[in-house]
Parts: structure tokens; C-alpha cells; sequence
């Protein structure tokens, strides 16, 4: 039912397009016209999501077209009620410089600033600047496997898992392809443990004291059965790990060059103005 309408409509306003008193664009496919605006078939089509079904594609387009046509009429009402047009000519000129002065900046950022600090400042930074890096989650490394509760070698597994050294992993890598349903090693990455609790059906009220006093912990359920190995662990409030903090640094270092950079550029700008005597200044 909406697909037919979709397409009388469309079929309609095809039509009609050939005598709307403003020219189309005679490359594209009108749809319709609206003050002197119109709307094609190439934008409809741009926003129809691909293997949608007939009768959902007649629904998005049905509700971009009144969009559409809405936005268009509002717009021009208030262009024929507002009175405050230099007010609005006003920001939107202000508009404009803001936005052409940042495009340019941050052109002179890419072309002029390194693409991301070195390790030696990062490094250097995070020694400075430790006590403003606290966590604020408990953070671990390890590994977790899960399996079904009736997987066989339950016992090697969990010394497996247990032991954690080359070996051991080696073994728990081969026994995972075939009967684990999930094998999750983050040995060498810091894993909030927030996240590792979402895998495991247990309620730890102090995950603080929970992280500090398992290196192995083991649970199950009706069906699976659960091993949890924990390398390292760093909790809240500690100094977060360089590895973690590295993204966070080179943010901190980068906003602060480019600052630099935008304050000096500005104050060079300045100075060679006022010397080349490009300022005129008036006496009163």
C-alpha cells in the first residue's frame, strides 16, 4: 500500500517537473518542487539503505520527502517574518570567519606539528606527570577460558591455567580450538576488570581485594566452566600503566603544541603587522 503511494507520488511530481516555473537541473531526475527548491531523485536514493525491503525504502523516503518539503517552507516563512535579518546576516558572517580561521589553522597544524609525539616524550611526560594519571578502575592481565561444563581434561586444564608459562599456553591454545567456547588471552594488554566480570557469573563486592588475592580463580555454572588467570593487576588510585596511558599522553602533548603553536603564530602575525606597518592607527 505505502510502496504504490511511494510511487504515484513519485510518478506524479516526475510529471509535473516539466512545468515548474523554476528550470531543474537537467542532469538529475526531479521529484518535486517547492519554492523555487527542488528535491531529486539521486537524493532519495542516497538515503535508502542498501537491502532494505520495498515497503521499508517507501517509508524512508515518504518521511525524508515531508522533511524535506517542511524544512523548505519553514524556511522560507521565517524568511518573509523575521526582522531581525542583519542580526542574523551578523553571526552568520562571525560563523564564517570562525570557521574559515580553524580551517586554516589546522592547516598549518598538519603542514607544521609532527604527526604524534616521540616515545622519549611520551616517557618523559608520564614520569612527570604520574600523579595525574590515577586510575580509576582496577585494570589486569591474564587470560580467561571457558568451556562447557562436561569438556574433558578438566584437571590438566586447570593446571594448565594455573602454571601459565610457554608450555601451558601452548597446550590451553591447542585444547581451545576444540572444545573451549571462548579463550580470551590478554597477557600482554591491561583489560579493566569491569570487563572480565561481564564473562563470569560471580558477584565481587570488593573487586579491588578480588584482583589482589586471586592469581587462579575457577567457577561453573549449569553449563560452562570457568578459568580465570591473573598476571598482573593494577587497582584504583595506582599510577596508570604507561602502556594504557600512551593514547592519552599524546592527546595532552599534542593539544598542548598545538596551542603553543596557534598562540605563536598569532603573536608573530602581530608583531610583523605592526612592523611592516600594515596597522594604521588614527589619532584622536
Amino acid at each position: 500500500m505505502k510502496t504504490s503511494r511511494l510511487l504515484i507520488l513519485i510518478f506524479a511530481v516526475v510529471i509535473s517537473s516539466s512545468c515548474t516555473r523554476k528550470a531543474a537541473d537537467n542532469a538529475r531526475v526531479p521529484l518535486l518542487e517547492v519554492e523555487g527548491k527542488f528535491l531529486y531523485l539521486d537524493q532519495i536514493q542516497e538515503i535508502i539503505p542498501p537491502n532494505v525491503n520495498a515497503e521499508d525504502s517507501a517509508e524512508i523516503a515518504e518521511s525524508f520527502i515531508r522533511k524535506w518539503v517542511t524544512d523548505v517552507l519553514l524556511y522560507e516563512i521565517a524568511k518573509r517574518n523575521v526582522t531581525n535579518k542583519d542580526e542574523i546576516d551578523r553571526l552568520i558572517e562571525d560563523y564564517r570567519k570562525s570557521l574559515t580561521i580553524h580551517q586554516y589553522q589546522q592547516k598549518l597544524i598538519e603542514q607544521r606539528l609532527p604527526n604524534g609525539p616521540t616515545e622519549e616524550e611520551m616517557r618523559a611526560f608520564y614520569e612527570q606527570y604520574s600523579e595525574q594519571l590515577a586510575l580509576n578502575e582496577n585494570v589486569i592481565k591474564g587470560m580467561l577460558l571457558i568451556v562447557p561444563s562436561n569438556a574433558p581434561k578438566l584437571a590438566n586444564v586447570r593446571s594448565w591455567v594455573q602454571s601459565g608459562n610457554t608450555k601451558a599456553l601452548e597446550s590451553i591454545e591447542k585444547y581451545s580450538i576444540r572444545n573451549a567456547i571462548s579463550y580470551d588471552y590478554f597477557g600482554n594488554d591491561w583489560t579493566p576488570f569491569t570487563e572480565i566480570l561481564k564473562k563470569i557469573p560471580i558477584q565481587v563486592e570488593d573487586p579491588a581485594a578480588f584482583v589482589t588475592n586471586n592469581q587462579f580463580y575457577e567457577t561453573s555454572d549449569s553449563t560452562r566452566h570457568y578459568f580465570l588467570r591473573i598476571e598482573s593487576y593494577k587497582t584504583t588510585g595506582e599510577v596508570e600503566p604507561f602502556e594504557m596511558a600512551k593514547p592519552k599522553i599524546s592527546n595532552l602533548i599534542m593539544n598542548k603544541l598545538k596551542a603553543e603553536f596557534i598562540t605563536n603564530f598569532e603573536y608573530e602575525l602581530y608583531k610583523d603587522a605592526i612592523e611592516n606597518e600594515s596597522v594604521t592607527y588614527f589619532k584622536k
